[in-house]
């Protein structure tokens, strides 16, 4: 068992949890994850793990409720526990050869964004950060990550924030001011990573992007996470997740995350309904 530590609601979607996992703490490094189930008869979903601190021997992890598990654990408090954690799991990101790096986090993808960041700052490699949201509501680790950056830009959809466009608009324009990258790093929604990876092609600065598509078993078994990288595929689980942006294919890994989705509205539907159903057992009492 896994003890809660701690739980923040970050914003209404996202919540930051504190887990005991002292033998991941120790060696969790950006970008990887880990696999956990939170009872005997919960599913495995994989979770990035936003920070570890070894000497109290606890991870981080942040996440979003948009499926029955992430809905469960962000119901979870202090003192509960979960039942299984495995990892570190994946490869970690790779910045051997890097001068000058900007990483950029879509959303929830910020919170991968800060570890990679804070690795950065902490070997004393100039990075800057750009992090996207819908609106300012959404913001997420603007504090954490303006403290592990060069240059942090938060840009919103809607403007809320008074920087209104997208993170590739922020990223061009740090470009065309001079900025010498030689790494970008993205994290985010697939749409986001493959415009990143657009932006950054012309000017042949290397690009790697985090995958995140259907993970089973975390191993390399199911095969749910394959990714096509140039004519190859591979497992995010195993040989990323991180891959060359210029290489993955994403219009194959969009399709390829929408093919679930009928099974997540019955799933959806299914929860909707036991809730009204334990609703009714409440009045009755």
């Amino acid at each position: 068992m896994y003890p809660i530590k701690d739980v923040v609601d970050l914003n209404d979607e996202v919540v930051r949890m504190v887990v005991e996992a002292p033998a991941i703490s120790k060696k969790v490094k950006p970008g990887q994850f880990i696999m956990l189930r939170i009872d005997e008869q919960g599913e495995r979903i994989p979770l990035t793990v936003n920070d570890a601190n070894p000497e109290q021997g606890t991870i981080t992890l942040v996440f979003q409720k948009v499926g029955a598990t992430t809905r469960q654990m962000g119901m979870m408090t202090a003192g509960q526990s979960i039942r299984d954690v495995a990892g570190p799991l994946g490869k970690p990101t790779d910045f051997s050869g890097a001068h000058h790096v900007c990483v950029i986090g879509g959303g929830l993808g910020t919170a991968i964004a800060y570890p990679q960041a804070k690795w950065l700052h902490d070997h004393h490699i100039p990075v800057d950060v750009i992090t996207g949201f819908r609106t300012e509501d959404l913001i997420i680790l603007a504090d954490e990550v303006s403290q592990v950056c060069d240059t942090s830009i938060v840009m919103t959809d809607d403007g809320s924030n008074g920087h209104k466009g997208l993170v590739t608009a922020a990223l061009q324009e740090r470009i065309d001011a001079g900025a010498a990258y030689d790494l970008v790093v993205a994290v985010g929604p697939l749409i986001m990573m493959k415009f990143v990876a657009k932006t950054t092609a012309p000017y042949h600065i290397k690009t790697l992007v985090s995958m995140n598509p259907l993970m089973i078993d975390g191993t390399g078994m199911c095969g749910g996470c394959r990714v096509r990288v140039g004519d190859h595929y591979l497992h995010a689980c195993i040989d990323g997740p991180d891959f060359d942006g210029h290489q993955v294919d994403f219009d194959e890994a969009m399709r390829r995350s929408t093919q679930y989705r009928s099974f997540e509205r019955q799933a959806e539907d299914h929860r909707c309904r036991l809730l009204d159903q334990l609703e009714t057992v409440g009045e009755g009492r």
